[in-house]
């Protein structure tokens, strides 16, 4: 019989926040997979468990995963474990995650602490709905394409950043997405934990020492691409919105609709402004 998959969240500053059923998985696994095995080495050793560690990370993610699948297979149950947090959230996970499923064994979450969960509901920006980017690409190209993509949307932004590249992203935030209410979560749950709440500008025009883990949240934008475009539509004269459509060969009858659709008016009513076109 195959063992199971635990993924095991980790605290992501303070030990405190390790939950009990965190605790009891590790002490009864067989193997525990660590992201880094000295980090984890320093939790265990905190709460006195002692268990054979292999290191899995992303750059050897995918070999590992299949030494992990094999003892799984053999009926060990095996815990994953980031240095802190949920594994698999920006974290090594998935690849392991997936090939469990394809092998049929059992995958088993032990909920605990996550960065951006914690960072989202102090933050006082909206919670009804959030897009969670992750870590943004170290080369500047992509890194400004995937704020291109992002710039419209309505739900409030999380992202990764390390203390380094901050300053930078801040930049291409300003520019690309506008000077939007941000917050800097800094340091969640540790000594120095701190939550600053500005616009980027005064964000960057007052941050001096930049130190430690930092969780980005970002204001969504007011308007949607869909909105926007509907808005600038609805500028146009009659005549105008008619061009538009016209210009991209559409019948006579498409462009009435879409008239009144774009305009929320009966068809009927646009109908009888072009009954000479």
């Amino acid at each position: 019989m195959a063992g199971k998959l635990y993924l095991v969240a980790t605290p992501i500053g303070n030990l405190e926040d390790i939950t009990l059923r965190a605790l009891k998985v590790l002490k009864e696994v067989d193997l525990i997979a660590a992201e880094d095995t000295r980090h984890t080495l320093g939790l265990l050793n905190h709460f006195g468990i002692s268990k054979p560690l292999i290191s899995y990370y992303k750059q050897n993610e995918r070999a590992k995963s299949e030494t992990l699948i094999k003892q799984l297979l053999a009926g060990k149950n095996v815990a994953v474990v980031s240095d802190a947090g949920t594994p698999g959230i920006s974290d090594p996970g998935e690849e392991i995650v997936k090939n469990a499923i394809e092998n049929g064994v059992e995958v088993v979450p032990i909920p605990g602490a996550c960065a951006l969960v914690n960072a989202l509901i102090v933050s006082g920006l909206s919670t009804k709905e959030f897009c969670f980017i992750g870590f943004l690409s170290a080369v500047k190209k992509e890194k400004r394409e995937k704020l291109e993509q992002i710039k419209y949307e309505t739900k409030t932004l999380i992202l990764y950043e390390a203390p380094h590249k901050l300053k930078a992203t801040l930049e291409s935030i300003l520019e690309i997405l506008g000077d939007r209410n941000i917050v800097l979560a800094r340091e969640i749950t540790k000594i120095h934990e701190e939550f600053i709440r500005d616009k980027v500008s005064n964000i960057l025009q007052n941050i001096n020492e930049i130190k430690g883990e930092f969780v980005l949240l970002i204001e969504g934008s007011l308007e949607s691409k869909s909105d926007i475009k509907r808005r600038k539509i609805n500028e146009l004269t009659l005549d105008e919105h008619y061009e538009f459509y016209k210009k991209q060969n559409y019948s006579k009858k498409e462009i009435i609709k879409q008239i009144a659709k774009d305009r929320n008016v009966n068809k009927n009513e646009i109908y009888q402004c072009f009954l000479d076109k």
